[in-house]
């Protein structure tokens, strides 16, 4: 077995670790989009700064959720998963804050609808990366 994939999986599973994997990136955007939106309304933060709240809120639902549901099973230790699944989703927040703040100063759009297609823009790369790497047996 190569150190760099899991164990060859049945077409069910995989599917079963996708359908974990939507599951839970759905819980986490929802997370990610509910903080972020509620800071802009009651605390009045820009939308830029409440995406960061949101993000960081939303990163323990995900991490958790992944760890235990999306890729159980996969035999790597909590920190060194932990660890590379925060640069993942760091890296993707960066990928995400970059298109947020670009599309909110170059299209009229309400900035929840943006950050609601950034969202779901972003995870595909979350999933193939998670897969891939931060939850790979050490």
């Amino acid at each position: 077995m190569s150190r760099s994939h899991f164990p060859p999986l049945s077409r069910s599973s995989q599917l079963g670790h996708i359908g974990w994997f939507i599951m839970v990136g759905c819980a986490a955007a929802a997370v990610h989009w509910c903080v972020a939106i509620a800071a802009v309304t009651w605390a009045k933060w820009p939308p830029l700064l409440a995406n960061a709240a949101g993000w960081m809120v939303a990163v323990g639902v995900s991490f958790t959720g992944h760890h235990l549901l999306s890729f159980r099973g996969h035999g790597a230790a909590m920190l060194p998963a932990a660890l590379r699944f925060l640069c993942i989703s760091g890296g993707g927040f960066l990928v995400n804050e970059a298109a947020y703040a670009a599309l909110l100063h170059w299209t009229g759009a309400r900035y929840d609808v943006l950050l609601a297609a950034v969202l779901v823009l972003v995870a595909g790369a979350t999933y193939l990366l998670s897969r891939h790497w931060a939850f790979l047996r050490s």
